[in-house]
């Protein structure tokens, strides 16, 4: 068993070796390299904690007499590889990286300013012909008020002729009755 834990210990020392290594070319890349070599070491950081929790199933297996001195190396690989997250960490955080984080934070703040410019604008617009269109519809309320005012007193109008008609075609009706009677009447008489 202890052979294993051996074995997990021979391939943590290579790999956090090499993990260090790496760690400090990172800042020397080109930005291109860079970002594969960021990408190489987090694949290596998670091997290096894998193996890690491998050696801890271990220790676990190892009787409690013998666990000790396991336990105390498994301790000091778990800083170690503290020590190399925290110092992956300040090698990706140097200078030039916060001065690009900002200037990208200032990019989008002034994009966004922009973008909120141009809505502006355009509800401005919007709300410009929004209003011009409630203007022209208010002037053909007005005027179809006006019509309809219109409408209502010819038609009033008309009504009244009618009426005004109808009574004369009535008074015209009784008059001719009454003449054709009188005539009726007069010629009977003359008989």
């Amino acid at each position: 068993m202890s052979s294993d834990f051996e074995g997990y210990e021979q391939d943590f020392a290579v790999l956090t070796a090499e993990i260090t290594s790496k760690i400090a070319r990172v800042p020397r890349l080109p930005p291109d390299e860079k970002k594969q070599m960021v990408a190489n070491v987090e694949k290596q950081l998670e091997e290096a904690k894998e193996l890690l929790e491998q050696m801890d199933l271990e220790v676990r297996e190892i009787p409690p007499q013998s666990r000790g001195m396991y336990s105390n190396r498994m301790r000091s690989y778990k800083q170690e590889m503290g020590k190399l997250e925290t110092d992956f960490r300040a090698h990706l955080l140097d200078n030039t990286e916060r001065l690009e984080r900002s200037s990208r934070r200032l990019e989008a703040g002034y994009q966004i300013a922009v973008e909120t410019e141009q809505i502006g604008q355009e509800m401005l617009e919007n709300l410009s012909h929004d209003r011009e269109k409630i203007q022209r519809a208010r002037e053909r309320l007005r005027e179809t008020d006006a019509n309809l005012g219109k409408s209502s007193r010819v038609l009033t109008g008309m009504l009244r002729r009618i009426i005004q008609n109808r009574i004369l075609v009535v008074i015209l009706a009784i008059i001719l009755v009454v003449t054709i009677l009188m005539a009726v009447t007069f010629s009977v008489r003359r008989h």
